[in-house]
């Protein structure tokens, strides 16, 4: 019997997407990327990553392109904020954060 995930649920493990995510940041020449694990320090989710980009421009771009590439790899995102200003992104994935200033 199949199951359908809901449009929030990642498609792979939540340590793993949150890696991926990282990678991604970094392959798209990302500042300061930083993965960090909150299981057990808080219920608000399981990780944060946190990057720099270089301008408005580069912190809207990597915030597009990890809604876009994430998305074809079944994890899409449950919130986003600031990516049109481009100055501060925080995308929210539910079990991960990504932040990018």
């Amino acid at each position: 019997m199949a199951t359908s995930l809901s449009p929030a649920t990642p498609a792979r493990e939540p340590a793993s997407a949150a890696m991926r995510a990282a990678s991604m940041c970094l392959d798209m020449k990302a500042n300061d990327v930083v993965l960090l694990n909150l299981s057990g320090v808080t219920d608000m989710t399981d990780y944060f990553v946190i990057a720099s980009g270089t301008s408005d421009t580069h912190v809207r771009a990597i915030g597009e392109e990890l809604i876009t590439e994430l998305k074809k790899e079944g994890v899409r995102v449950h919130h986003v904020e600031g990516v049109q200003q481009g100055r501060w992104v925080l995308l929210d994935f539910v079990d991960f954060v990504v932040h990018i200033f």
